[in-house]
């Protein structure tokens, strides 16, 4: 007599790897939560995301206009506006709800734009060696010691005002510090005995770079896109208090542009200066905190303190 037993249907590999993505992904945020100074970070900047967000139901177009100001010229806190009102009579409350929109959204396209430059000038100047990486990172090499903030200057006075100036006079400045960490990345994977068996099995550049280098340089590249993002928002805001930016939208670091023209400091007006200079930092430090814990998660040899 025989018995028959059915087979486990076979895992198909794309479902395999997606279980393991999904195990992954359960480890980090495992490790990420045992850092309290990065789940500070990550609170602060899903309250902030939210307030970005939610802009437009909070703050109505009104109180951005000049012409209908709600209150008087440069009114100090009170029970109507929170955080008084700036030269034109607007709430200092509701354009610093709106400036939050412009910030973040400078700092994360400005961010991906260098991370990117830096990933793909890093990968091929660590796969492709000879005179071709010499070439990139003496490139690179100009590009770290010349000051970031005076070359996006250059860039921000040359093209017009805009947003998508700020962006790209951020994004083309700041990529070299990404490219080295992800060339030395590349250098590391590629002398694995698996890139030697890949090659020799025919493997082409194209492949090597795409399967085997990136995935190997993804983690380090996602903890350097959060330490980016606070520099970008930084020098952001630096362009636009010296008046680089474009003066149609708001931002934080417009508002301390304003601050200075309207005589902010020598009146005393400090609600003018202190709101964005206050949400400047703690952004930026929320991104780094972030940073800081995924570096530690992602490559524990760091040892950053919980």
């Amino acid at each position: 007599m025989t018995t028959t037993t059915d087979a486990a249907p076979p895992v198909s590999p794309r479902a395999l790897t997606w279980t393991r993505r999904r195990h992954a992904v359960a480890r980090f945020w495992r490790q990420y939560r045992g850092h309290r100074a990065g789940l500070a970070g990550l609170a602060v900047l899903a309250l902030i995301a939210l307030t970005a967000l939610a802009a437009p139901l909070l703050v109505g177009a009104g109180s951005l206009s000049v012409t209908a100001a709600p209150g008087g010229p440069l009114e100090a806190p009170s029970a109507e506006f929170p955080l008084g009102t700036d030269q034109f009579g607007r709430s200092l409350l509701a354009l610093l709800v709106w400036g939050t929109r412009v910030s973040l959204t400078v700092g994360l396209l400005a961010a991906f734009l260098s991370v990117a430059i830096g990933t793909l000038v890093g990968i091929t100047a660590g796969h492709f060696k000879g005179w071709y990486g010499n070439i990139i990172m003496r490139i690179t090499d100009w590009f770290l010691v010349m000051p970031t903030l005076v070359l996006a200057i250059a860039l921000a006075t040359v093209l017009s005002r805009s947003l998508w100036t700020t962006v790209l006079a951020i994004g083309v400045t700041t990529w070299p510090t990404t490219a080295r960490l992800v060339r030395a990345q590349t250098l590391s994977v590629e002398s694995r005995p698996y890139i030697e068996r890949s090659k020799a099995l025919g493997g082409g550049h194209g492949h090597i770079m795409s399967r085997h280098v990136l995935p190997n340089v993804m983690p380090l590249v996602l903890a350097q896109t959060t330490l980016v993002i606070s520099t970008a928002i930084l020098t952001e805001a630096t362009l636009a208090f010296l008046g680089l930016g474009d003066p149609t939208i708001v931002s934080w670091g417009g508002l301390l542009q304003d601050a200075r023209e309207a005589g902010a400091v020598s009146s005393g007006n400090w609600w003018y200066l202190a709101p964005p200079g206050l949400a400047i930092a703690v952004v930026a430090l929320a991104f780094t905190l972030c940073g800081r814990t995924i570096e530690t998660v992602l490559n524990p040899k760091l040892g950053v303190s919980r």
